[in-house]
């Protein structure tokens, strides 16, 4: 007795919680230590037939499916006049409808969060059955199931599954959750991770690719059951795609698309050959042009140059655009060139077909000195001093990149023709430089260069008549606004203002200029005034075609 007195005490100790300073003993009920995994049921055995009481065992079942005949569930329970109680709480994912069907002898209730859904509550004599349709929300639900048996047999049946006909489901399953892709830049391989889905009446899973800058198609790149996606498939070059995971189930109803998942694969293309190469040999170097690569990826090019029958000693020169101008060749020399397109992982284009041209040499006669260029709308006019000796003309050569390729724009005849006006000029920086041509067509060697750098290109024509709109008439005390836009056809260009005079009754503005095209003037007098309004180009050139408007002032 004093031994099991001092178990007694220590089990009460251990039971023990200190709460605010006081001993508080904590029952726990057996069933508590019992977990099961969802969607697995929870079971308890009841030795009564209101479910009260602890339960007499508790335990973990996958299936709702017994037959205790006329024997007891479980030892310690008695064979009559006993109830069993499974509950479980699981992820239905979208939901949708479900069949719940039951059977029993003797009594069953089937609770969906604490909603009666099926109820065969009697003693009976033969298994009873009930089937019922069942609309379950998305998300988390609780499923209770209660069994009574009073007296003989004793079995229980229940079942709940997806009604996955096209015509009655039409909930279509979640986006799959926590997608992610890894890119193996030597296999080229990209795979695919997404969380699984919880609907039960799940098919499976669409995987979907697109290039960067174009939509997804409506067949998929491949199906699968699977939670995960490898793709041997990718162009390798360097190109950007994207992946999206639909879920799908067994109605055909399919989920929106995850978040798009980026891969940019390894690049191991080469860039199309170069073509379309075209030289021009000068006094100033052998100015080479070539097609741009068909490829959208190249990064720049490779110029190899060496006279010919040899190789280039110095290696390539590096171009970024899609000419150059070789300064260094020897004069009088035929050099071959080849053209690589790299692109931006280094990949080299097969060689261009060959091209042999030979730098010229040089005349004696002196090259022009003091070039330069002064812009204008019409043009971009050169001048440089006259040179002395047998000089029969100039030749004016242009390029826009300070490497590029020369162009022979134009000439002029006479040793004393030391201008031309390059009509022909671009927008921005444009480099020039002359040569002396003697009485043989020989070249001096090229001036110095001269640079302009162009607000608009020239243009040959002035600017058209402008659109005039009054905006308020005003009158001796405030003033009258005309908004001038540029004319038909010249909705682009780029202009220095407005040129404007308003003359009449109304008083007489002078000649001015408006830089914003608002035009602002206050009137001396009442009385009718027309408004001529002519554009101006930005370097000043004011256009034939002016637009006149007529304003009556009242006040």
């Amino acid at each position: 007795m004093e031994i099991r007195s001092r178990l007694r005490s220590v089990s009460s100790v251990v039971a023990a919680a200190t709460v605010g300073g006081l001993l508080t003993a904590t029952a726990t009920p057996a069933s508590a230590a019992v977990s099961c995994a969802s969607p697995v049921f929870k079971r308890q055995f009841f030795a009564n037939t209101t479910f009260s009481g602890t339960p007499k065992k508790t335990d973990c079942d996958s299936a709702v499916d017994q037959n205790w005949g006329t024997g007891a569930p479980a030892s310690g329970l008695p064979s009559n006049y006993f109830s069993v109680r499974w509950t479980v709480t699981r992820d239905f994912g979208s939901g949708g409808p479900f069949s719940f069907a039951a059977s029993a002898q003797d009594g069953i209730r089937v609770h969906l969060d604490g909603v009666r859904k099926i109820d065969l509550w009697k003693n009976v004599s033969t298994t009873a059955k009930q089937t019922v349709n069942v609309t379950i929300p998305s998300g988390k639900h609780t499923l209770r199931v209660d069994f009574v048996n009073w007296t003989g047999t004793a079995n229980v049946k229940f079942g709940y599954t997806p009604r996955t006909s096209a015509d009655v489901d039409k909930v279509k399953p979640l986006t799959p959750a926590g997608t992610s892709v890894s890119y193996d830049s030597v296999t080229g391989k990209a795979k695919l991770t997404w969380a699984k889905n919880k609907e039960m009446d799940l098919a499976g899973y669409k995987v979907y690719r697109r290039l960067k800058g174009t939509s997804f198609g409506s067949t998929p790149l491949a199906t699968t059951t699977s939670t995960s996606y490898t793709d041997a498939t990718l162009p390798v070059t360097g190109a950007t795609y994207y992946y999206e995971v639909r879920a799908h189930d067994k109605a055909g109803n399919v989920s929106a698309g995850t978040a798009d998942q980026s891969v940019t694969t390894a690049d191991r293309t080469a860039p199309e050959r170069v073509t379309g190469l075209s030289a021009l040999g000068t006094t100033a170097g052998n100015s080479l042009t070539w097609q741009a690569s068909s490829s959208n990826d190249v990064h720049h090019y490779e110029v190899w140059g060496a006279p010919e029958g040899r190789s280039d000693p110095d290696g390539p020169a590096t171009v970024f655009g899609t000419s150059y101008t070789d300064p260094v060749a020897d004069a009088g020399t035929p050099y071959t060139y080849t053209i690589r397109a790299v692109d931006g992982a280094q990949n080299l284009s097969p060689v261009s077909d060959p091209l042999t041209v030979t730098r010229p040499v040089a005349s004696t006669v002196p090259a022009p000195t003091a070039l330069q260029g002064t812009p204008a709308d019409a043009h971009t006019r050169l001048t440089w001093a006259p040179v002395e000796g047998e000089v029969t003309g100039f030749r004016v050569y242009r390029r826009t990149d300070a490497n590029g390729a020369w162009t022979l724009v134009g000439s002029s005849a006479g040793a004393s023709a030391a201008r031309y006006d390059d009509t022909s000029a671009p927008q921005g920086k444009a480099f020039y430089h002359v040569v002396a041509v003697d009485g043989a067509g020989a070249e001096s060697v090229p001036s110095a260069e001269a640079v302009v750098d162009r607000l608009t290109a020239a243009t040959a024509t002035g600017p058209a008549a402008p659109r005039l709109t009054v905006v308020s008439e005003g009158g001796t005390r405030f003033p009258m606004v005309i908004e001038a836009l540029p004319g038909a056809g010249d909705e682009g260009r780029q202009l220095k203002g407005y040129s404007w005079e308003i003359s009449g009754a109304c008083g007489d503005s002078g000649t001015r200029l408006t830089t914003t095209g608002t035009i602002s003037w206050t009137p001396q007098y009442t009385g009718p005034c027309t408004a001529t309004v002519h554009a101006v180009d930005v370097y000043g050139r004011t256009g034939e075609h002016g637009s006149s408007v007529e304003v009556m002032v009242y006040r």
